[in-house]
């Protein structure tokens, strides 16, 4: 069984090693390592509180980490306030959808859209991914169901036209059309070489778009491979993950 120590990639979008955090006198990661290769899709995967949604507040700088590095095309980026991770490329969907209610579906897609490289990630290519968000544009994000505010969050974080998108829990709770959705907009974007991280529990599905898994337990990568070596693996699957 492959074990902790990261494989060697080139052109690392994300390097993140030896990383130590927490809340309070509580310490959640302990050795966190991760690397994502540009053009990558791969997942972040474990059972509840083991450290996954700690790893993106780390990496997104919603959390001080104590310890480690946080790389960014290179650059150390540990500490660095959220604002400059947005500014380096870094675009996150965050766990409970979090679409700004007042707003408009438009101005809520509008509101982060990003002047730098506005060609790639527009409200119509937002639209023609999102159909949904067209037809409700002018409506109130608080008046839309969960799954059309997940739709939005996630063409919310496009359109800031990341270099690496971020994505904490994007199917859970979502009816299973809207959960189809999302995954398919995740295919979409794999096939047009987009770097993503994904937080979720759906093996399955992740086995569609997901070059390789890294499976955290308290605080530390345990695992790395592709979905392949892990459906090849069910005790590991039963001893990390509970499935």
């Amino acid at each position: 069984m492959r074990r902790s120590a990261p494989p060697i990639w080139g052109k690392n979008m994300l390097e993140v090693s030896g990383l130590q955090a927490g809340y309070g006198l509580s310490q959640v990661l302990f050795d966190m390592h991760l690397r994502i290769e540009q053009g990558q899709v791969v997942s972040l995967i474990g059972r509840n509180g083991m450290g996954k949604t700690t790893t993106v507040k780390s990496i997104m700088g919603l959390l001080k980490p104590n310890a480690g590095s946080i790389r960014i095309h290179g650059q150390e980026m540990r500490g660095a306030t959220p604002y400059r991770i947005a500014q380096a490329g870094l675009g996150l969907v965050p766990e409970g959808r979090r679409a700004f209610g007042t707003l408009s579906v438009r101005e809520n897609l509008l509101a982060t859209a990003s002047r730098g490289n506005a060609g790639k990630w527009d409200l119509a290519r937002i639209y023609q991914l999102f159909p949904r968000l067209e037809e409700r544009q002018d409506q109130l994000s608080r008046t839309l169901s969960g799954g059309e505010q997940q739709m939005l969050v996630v063409g919310r974080a496009l359109m800031t036209n990341p270099q690496l998108l971020i994505l904490d829990e994007a199917t859970e709770g979502l009816a299973p059309i809207i959960r189809e959705t999302i995954w398919n907009c995740l295919a979409t974007l794999k096939a047009e070489g987009e770097t993503i991280l994904v937080i979720d529990k759906n093996l399955k599905e992740m086995a569609r778009v997901v070059d390789r898994h890294h499976i955290i337990e308290k605080g530390r990568q345990v695992w790395q491979g592709t979905p392949d070596e892990l459906a090849a693996e069910p005790a590991l699957s039963h001893r990390y993950l509970g499935v």
